[in-house]
């Protein structure tokens, strides 16, 4: 080759190996604001160390865009590349978001949703292989909300609450759920000794859990109910979370014969007393089944309108102050006192539907009683639903589980 050839070709490679490394520095450099990710600034190649090498620059990117708007279903991640993260923040003027860094460093992953028509800011800081600081802050928004799209959780039992062993853990929504799938997913119940249990769907409304049998005596349950942010579906999204624990009390438990005009009343498996009672007249059956005490009134008007009977007509009647009344339908039973039937009470059935009782009686049972105590009726052809109060225990608990929405 000559020496003229020889030359030309030197000044060829060299000018190739001068635009390969102004190449391999612009993919480095930038403000870290402007993009995905960000770096140390450190020399070298994205892929690696360099042929000196030295170890790579440390990257850092969310799996948000900056400037972006997102659903509030969204789980904020925070991801580093060759680089160990040390801390993460997001937050908002509504507060902040708690979240954990994995255990290598690689990813911090948000612990709970966002909130609607808020500006969310991420600051990351992470070290990176070469030991330089990698950081990146970015913003972004979620989409404004309105309360049509928005349906909010109440649970029962309440907080601190002592109930009875036929109580079911009740959530309900102020804005139906059709996603109801996605919703149990975020719905749990654990219990202390622990109990097999399942959700039942009564409505897009309504979802009740129970245990296979009834609770426990002394049992402690929790109730964390985790929608916020989910996605309901028809562009709705749950707002709010629940955490409620309560307690299950002395196993109580009433048995009402119809037949023979008697409830059994036990407690933790021991008969307690044997009351003597009426129950519904002909036309006005009382309901056989398992029934749950829903609410409880020393004193509580009733007026026959409320249970469709009309005002002025043979069976109406208004009574302003019947005493030691515990609500065991929604449709209008309760136990109650009657001083009015005593001469029926023990021998015939001469009510409206409601179990009646001396007012000594009605007392005694009223002290004893719990918002959801257990009151079995046998004795009539009249069955009870699931729906009407309670009626959880109205199927068997296979039939009961085809109302999850993850059977």
């Amino acid at each position: 080759m000559s020496s003229r050839r020889l030359v030309g070709a030197s000044a060829l490679l060299l000018a190739s190996l001068t635009l390969a490394a102004c190449d391999a520095g612009s993919a480095l450099s930038g403000d870290p604001d402007d993009g995905s990710s960000s770096s140390s600034g450190a020399s070298g190649g994205s892929g690696g160390a360099d042929a000196a090498g030295q170890k790579p620059a440390g990257r850092v990117a969310t799996n948000v865009k900056r400037g972006a708007t997102v659903g509030v279903d969204r789980v904020v991640q925070v991801t580093a590349k060759d680089a160990r993260l040390t801390s993460v923040t997001l937050s908002s003027a509504s507060g902040a978001v708690d979240g954990a860094i994995a255990d290598d460093g690689a990813r911090w992953t948000a612990s709970d949703r966002l909130e609607p028509g808020e500006t969310y800011t991420v600051k990351a800081l992470a070290e990176g292989a070469d030991g330089k600081p990698v950081r990146r802050t970015s913003r972004f928004e979620t989409s404004p909300l309105s309360l049509e799209q928005q349906t909010y959780p109440s649970v029962s039992p309440l907080a601190g609450e002592t109930v009875g062993v036929g109580m079911p853990v009740v959530v309900s929504f102020d804005v139906p759920v059709t996603d109801q799938a996605e919703f149990e997913r975020h719905m749990t119940v654990t219990s202390k000794p622990a109990q097999r249990g399942t959700w039942h769907w009564l409505s897009a409304t309504e979802a009740h859990w129970r245990p296979a049998m009834y609770w426990q005596a002394g049992t402690k349950v929790s109730v964390a109910v985790d929608v916020n942010g989910v996605a309901a579906g028809n562009g709705i999204y749950g707002q709010e979370d629940r955490v409620v624990d309560f307690e299950v009390g002395d196993a109580h438990v009433y048995k009402v014969n119809a037949k023979t005009h008697q409830m059994k009343v036990y407690s933790n498996g021991k008969l307690l007393r044997t009351l003597p009672i009426t129950t519904g007249k002909p036309g006005f059956t009382t309901r056989s089944g398992t029934k749950v005490i829903l609410e409880k009134f020393d004193r509580k008007r009733m007026n026959s309108e409320t249970v469709g009977i009309a005002a002025g007509s043979a069976e109406a009647y208004d009574i302003d102050d019947v005493q030691w009344a515990m609500r065991v339908t929604y449709s209008g039973e309760f136990i109650h006192a009657a001083p009015w039937s005593t001469g029926s009470q023990g021998h015939a059935n001469v009510s409206h539907g409601c179990t009646g009782m001396s007012t000594a009686d009605a007392g005694w049972l009223y002290d004893l009683s719990r918002r959801g105590d257990v009151v079995e009726y046998t004795g009539t052809d009249r069955p009870m639903t699931l729906d009407n109060g309670y009626g959880d225990w109205n199927a068997s608990f296979k039939d009961y589980a085809q109302g999850s929405a993850l059977r």
